[in-house]
């Protein structure tokens, strides 16, 4: 018998001890062959089975392909050799990834039966570096929006609190790591889809530099607010997908150039004396007082890691509406094409901003771009005085299932569909890497998330403050909800 990590309460007796196990402990338990793939595999799908129907995390399961994979890697590791870092690793994808020969349905009822002929780059890396895929997560259509729904699959539920959202876009995948169905999932962050959900759902969720992680094929080779990204429930295990997912490829213009092999190394660091920008009042934004009773509870951690915490409250003036035009423009791209011929069969948020983008003139973008450079420059002298700056990940908690999105935060009424998701996406405008780590629960037990930004292209940097804040806080614990 497994004995339970330290990750994994001991009150949780019914999930699978498998489940509870970090991605890093479950990759060195089969790198070590204390553990087949076809175990690690049979545990998550029978903890699959009894927990996925109460929050409707994976839409698509391919069982039996995956136990065909799990088979072949126990015979590679026979004869002593791995397939990668995440050898007979349990994974899915979120419903926006191609994945050649399983169901890409994108929420769309347009696409409900697309079944792909190839695989996007970021997944086919996970694929090839041993993950064994069992599905896909669900997301609202085409990702438009925090809130995890669509007329394909339905509605995915916070595992904290089944009468809740898990947020979005990648809400399948922040409840599927959040129960232990998979150790590791991929995400998408244009708003903050790797970062609220994340939040909503105490996992981490890691926004990584444009063109970390290349994207192929794609038609927005040159976009500049959507990546791909890691989630995990720990720093180190998405740390550890990072690895995988990252390095460039000479097929994606925007591509960095470091190779991904750097993000599988420890992440520890001594964080005495790292200053830190402390943005409790963030940009002038709104925030549910139990969001920031929550995040002024966090001020300590960082004190006791040996941080140099200063009140700080960042000019990010022209962040809403850079956004909104970025965010238009990238939808009409995209979009426009399927909305001039289906419009009566596709989501109304997605038509909006197709619309918006439609009426957008050269001038307009032009000025966004310009307001966007003089953001970055004021944000970059912010961080050569900080190495980071903090604020919360969401400006409220997880709120009804049953609510397409928030309309008044304290008293203030949100304009749009998305505007109650300006703590993450001022930060899209920026460019820089951000994670949103568990930072601790409302009252009602909701969980709540700190996001920490970094200087440009300083992934690294980030993992390592958010690895030091995760060991600091230690506040992460299992959803009873959803896993009882």
């Amino acid at each position: 018998m497994l004995a339970v990590t330290a990750s994994a309460p001991l009150a949780m007796a019914k999930p699978p001890e498998l489940c509870l196990m970090t991605a890093t402990e479950l990759a060195r338990r089969l790198r070590k062959r204390e553990v087949s793939a076809r175990e690690v595999l049979e545990a998550h799908l029978k903890h699959i089975e009894a927990v996925n129907p109460k929050v409707n995390a994976i839409v698509t399961l391919v069982a039996e392909r995956a136990k065909e994979q799990a088979k072949a890697a126990d015979e590679a590791a026979a004869k002593g050799r791995f397939l990668g870092p995440l050898h007979g690793l349990p994974m899915a994808h979120k419903d926006l990834k191609e994945t050649k020969g399983i169901r890409t349905t994108f929420g769309s009822p347009l696409f409900r039966d697309y079944v792909p002929t190839f695989t996007s780059l970021p997944i086919e890396r996970m694929q090839n570096a041993g993950g064994i895929t069992i599905g896909k997560t669900n997301t609202p259509e085409f990702g438009a929006g925090s809130q995890t729904f669509n007329p394909v699959f339905g509605a995915t539920k916070n595992p904290y609190d089944l009468s809740r959202t898990c947020g979005g876009s990648s809400g399948g995948a922040a409840v599927a790591l959040a129960c232990g169905l998979v150790p590791i999932a991929d995400g998408s962050d244009t708003g903050g889809s790797l970062r609220n959900p994340a939040s909503f759902c105490s996992v981490v969720g890691f926004r990584p530099s444009v063109g970390r992680v290349p994207v192929v094929p794609t038609g927005a080779a040159w976009n500049s607010i959507s990546v791909t990204g890691p989630m995990g429930r720990t720093v180190a295990d998405t740390a550890l997908l990072l690895s995988v997912m990252a390095s460039p490829d000479p097929r994606f213009p925007q591509s960095l150039p470091d190779p991904g092999s750097r993000f599988a190394q420890s992440l520890d660091r001594d964080m005495k004396g790292v200053r830190i920008g402390w943005c409790s009042k963030f940009a002038g934004l709104p925030f549910d007082r139990r969001i920031t009773a929550v995040f002024e509870d966090c001020r300590k951690h960082f004190r006791a890691m040996g941080c140099v915490v200063e009140e700080v409250n960042p000019d990010f003036s022209d962040a809403d509406e850079v956004f909104r035009v970025l965010r238009a423009l990238s939808f009409y791209q995209q979009h426009a094409a399927k909305v001039k011929e289906h419009r009566d069969r596709i989501k109304a948020t997605v038509i909006e901003e197709v619309d918006l983008g439609a009426k957008l003139t050269g001038p307009q973008v032009a000025d966004a771009e310009a307001r966007r450079s003089r953001l970055f420059a004021r944000v970059a002298e912010l961080l050569a005085k900080y190495e980071f700056f903090v604020l919360p990940t969401t400006q409220v908690p997880p709120f009804s299932v049953d609510q397409p999105y928030i309309t008044e935060i304290e008293g203030t009424k949100m304009r749009n569909y998305i505007e109650w998701m300006g703590s993450c996406y001022y930060i899209t405008v920026t460019g820089l890497p951000a994670i949103s780590v568990p930072g601790g629960y409302t009252p009602e037990g909701l969980p709540v998330g700190v996001q920490i930004v970094g200087r440009n292209h300083d992934d690294w940097g980030v993992l390592q403050a958010g690895h030091a804040f995760e060991k600091a806080a230690n506040v992460r614990k299992w959803p009873e909800a959803a896993m009882a």
